[in-house]
């Protein structure tokens, strides 16, 4: 893709972030490791192509809702705890094609569904995950 196509892209309101990176690949595609923190850090603070409330609204809750996950994408009371807490002046993406799996800087701890799921480059092994269904509309 090219580079100005993708900014056009990112900056359109509509535009949700994920991933089609595959964790269980031998190789993975470095997007698997790298599209949030590229987005927070390079598109959204270096670039400046939108705030960082908008990255992560496009990561989240616009997201959940478009793909109908209750209780997901915002905190809230009574929401899942799915957290990621950053320094929005460090996170950067680290993964390249030679080291694909090179975990993201800046990313301070994950919880998911409220457990500690990563701290400061480690996975904890404790999982709080559980399938999602959804029904997109």
């Amino acid at each position: 893709m090219r580079e100005d196509d993708v900014q056009r892209v990112l900056q359109y309101p509509a535009t949700m972030i994920g991933s089609d990176g595959l964790p269980h690949d031998v190789h993975p595609h470095p997007r698997l490791w790298g599209t949030f923190p590229r987005v927070l850090g390079r598109y959204s603070r270096d670039l400046g192509l939108f705030p960082l409330e908008t990255a992560v609204h496009k990561m989240t809750a616009l997201s959940a809702r478009r793909f109908n996950l209750a209780q997901r994408g915002e905190l809230r009371v009574g929401f899942h705890a799915d957290v990621t807490v950053f320094d929005p002046h460090a996170i950067s993406d680290t993964a390249t094609f030679a080291q694909p799996a090179m975990p993201a800087q800046g990313i301070r701890y994950v919880l998911v569904n409220g457990v500690l799921s990563y701290v400061d480059g480690n996975a904890t092994m404790q999982r709080g995950g559980l399938f999602l269904s959804s029904k997109v509309r």
